[in-house]
Formats: structure tokens, C-alpha cells, sequence
């Protein structure tokens, strides 16, 4: 009998969660019976049927805190009850609280979750205070927390939600097989991708490419509740949700990423294999990505002026350009591959099975 896991994320959507657990499937699929859950549509479904895991669409675990948090919590014990998991993975900060209650309240074994970036840490006020005091209240719940980055577990650790002898460090990976930038684009396009959301900050990134005064085009990838705040100044597309984010990377000749907060980036992953640099905000993991001045350019956050200054000295350079995107990409292939990634968690899911005389 193969042990069985469940990996919960909160929505199907496009995401970092969810591109995390689709790079995981295909290597978990071969050794494990894999069920995988979230709400809303969303490539993640296809993803999962198209590794060889089931995939089960939820009803009421959704992003926003509602009354639906009993329902959601009644949903995720009768899909344990139903599917007996050894392990329960869940990811992103709705699942992974009601995830672990649930887990730990119909007796799942190993309970995992992945901190992609700290709830807390990406609200503010009272939803920020909430998300602390909840991750503070299932920490004890929790036999393993994957942090993205070390960052994120010195974050946890501050923070009283995770302690250090229930914690692992495995940084994000991507495929490197993908189409390479040419960096020549005439006049050189800046791509972004990400959700149209904070703690992701699009206003900041809009504002500094309306003082960038070089020649240049830009289009930024993805969708989200922000999108009609949005001001693009002229040369810049809002090219909302595709499935053609490698071909867009290729396309292009400088990628930008304004956060306020973020875990590990994947999107700077991906960015990085397509041998683009990168001008990013020095938040969470991203310091530990890249390296200033060798593979990318950092700034501070919500800073328009330093971000504009950044972006505008790459695509005045196109030799900068082309040194910093062969040094990002190299990054990439020696430290952030998928093989690592994946045999990683292959081993943490053995090791805690091992450890509770598992199969």
C-alpha cells in the first residue's frame, strides 16, 4: 500500500502555492497516492489529474475570512475522514489553518505546511493580527513547517509561529528547460507577473516606469481585486491571466518585481532561468535569490524613485543586461533546480513517515 496525501491550497487559481505544488506532483505522484484540493477554477485541477492525482474541488475554503470559516473547517474533517490521509500538506494561509485543525482533529499522523510567506507579514491591522494569533494557535498542531527561504523561518521564528525543531528550509525550484530572452528587444520590454493583490505592489512598480525615461515597453502578466486601481502609463499592457508566461519571459529583456512582502519568489525563478535580470524589491527571500549587482538589481520597497533608476540603467545597458541574465540563469541551474526541490520533500514526507513507524 502507498501512503496517502492530501495537499490542500486554499484557491486553484494561478499562484505561487500553486505552481509550487504543481512542481512537486509529478516526482510525489510515482511514490505516493496523491490527493490534492482547493476551491475556484483555476489550472490547478488539470495539473493534478495530469501528474496521476485525484483532485476534489472545495465548496467553502476560500481566500476571504467569512462565515463560511465552520463550514470550511466541517468540509476539510469529512474530506480526511473520506480520503484517510498519512499525510496532510497544506499550503497558502487559509488551508493551512483550517488544514492542520482539521487534520489533527481526525487523527492524520503528519501534518505539513508550507509557509510560501507569512500571513501576518503580508496584512495589515486586524487581518494581519488575526493571521498571528491563528498561526500562533495551530503551530502546536503542526509535526513539519517548510519555510521557502531562510527569511521565512527567521520571520516564524521571531514571531512565535513555528519553532526550530519542527522546521525545515527547502528554497522554491523551476525548470530550466524553458525558451531563453534574447535581450535585444528594440526598444527593451520589462515584464512583471504576479496577482493583482498586495502584499504584491503594482502601484509602486506603474509609478516608476512612468519616470523611466529611456525608451522602453512593458506589459505586466496576471490578475487580481487591484487591477482597476491601476493607472498604466502609456507603453504599458495589462496583459491579465495567460498560460504563456514562459513564452512572455522570452519576449522580454528585464524583469521587475515591486513587493512589500514575499516568501521565495517563483516568478523571479523563472525570470532568472530565462536568463533575464531581474530589479526587485529586497523583501523575504529575495535577497537570498539573487545576488545585488551580480545577477539583479535591489531596491527598497514602495521606493518609485530607486525602482525607476534600476530599471532605467538596465535597459540603457544592454551589455548589463546580458551579464546579469547569464549570471541569474547559471544561479539558477547550481542552486534552484527541481530535482533538488523535489527530492527534498520526497525525503521530509519518508523521514516523518519513518519517524511514526509509517510505511
Amino acid at each position: 500500500m502507498r501512503p496517502r496525501i492530501l495537499i490542500l491550497v486554499t484557491l486553484a487559481e494561478v499562484g505561487g502555492a500553486q505552481t509550487y505544488v504543481t512542481a512537486l506532483l509529478p516526482a510525489l505522484a510515482k511514490e505516493f497516492d496523491v490527493t490534492v484540493a482547493a476551491w475556484g477554477p483555476g489550472p490547478l485541477a488539470g495539473a493534478a489529474r495530469g501528474a496521476g492525482a485525484r483532485y476534489v474541488p472545495l465548496r467553502f475554503v476560500r481566500r476571504d475570512v467569512s462565515w463560511r470559516e465552520p463550514l470550511g473547517l466541517l468540509e476539510l474533517v469529512l474530506l480526511c475522514l473520506r480520503v484517510r490521509p498519512h499525510v496532510v500538506h497544506a499550503n497558502s494561509s487559509k488551508a493551512g489553518v483550517l488544514g492542520r485543525i482539521a487534520a489533527w482533529l481526525t487523527g492524520v499522523p503528519v501534518r505539513i505546511f508550507t509557509a510560501h510567506g507569512w500571513a501576518f507579514m503580508q496584512y495589515r491591522g486586524p487581518a494581519a493580527r488575526m493571521y498571528l494569533t491563528l498561526d500562533r494557535l495551530v503551530g502546536p498542531l503542526t509535526t513539519r513547517v517548510v519555510c521557502v527561504s531562510e527569511r521565512t523561518l527567521e520571520a516564524g521564528l521571531a514571531a512565535r509561529v513555528c519553532t526550530a525543531a519542527r522546521s525545515v528550509v527547502i528554497p522554491n525550484g523551476v525548470d530550466t528547460d524553458v525558451p531563453r530572452a534574447s535581450l535585444d528587444g528594440e526598444p527593451p520590454r520589462v515584464l512583471s507577473v504576479g496577482r493583482l493583490k498586495e502584499p504584491k505592489d503594482f502601484a509602486t512598480l506603474l509609478a516608476a516606469l512612468g519616470r523611466v525615461s529611456v525608451p522602453f515597453r512593458a506589459a505586466i502578466v496576471g490578475d487580481g481585486p487591484d487591477r482597476a486601481s491601476l493607472d498604466p502609463p502609456a507603453g504599458v499592457e495589462l496583459l491579465g491571466e495567460r498560460d504563456d508566461v514562459a513564452q512572455q519571459l522570452a519576449a522580454s529583456d528585464v524583469f521587475a518585481l515591486a513587493s512589500r512582502s514575499e516568501g521565495m519568489p517563483l516568478s523571479v525563478l523563472e525570470a532568472m532561468a530565462a536568463g533575464l535580470p531581474v530589479v526587485a524589491s529586497a523583501v523575504g527571500g529575495v535577497p537570498e535569490l539573487v545576488v545585488d549587482g551580480e545577477t539583479a538589481l535591489l531596491v527598497p520597497p514602495s521606493d518609485a524613485d530607486a525602482l525607476a533608476r534600476a530599471l532605467e540603467r538596465l535597459l540603457a545597458d544592454g551589455e548589463l543586461r546580458r551579464r546579469l541574465g547569464a549570471a541569474g540563469r547559471q544561479r539558477v541551474l547550481e542552486r534552484f533546480g527541481l530535482a533538488a526541490f523535489r527530492d527534498a520533500h520526497l525525503q521530509l514526507y519518508r523521514d516523518e513517515l519513518a519517524a511514526r513507524g509509517l510505511p
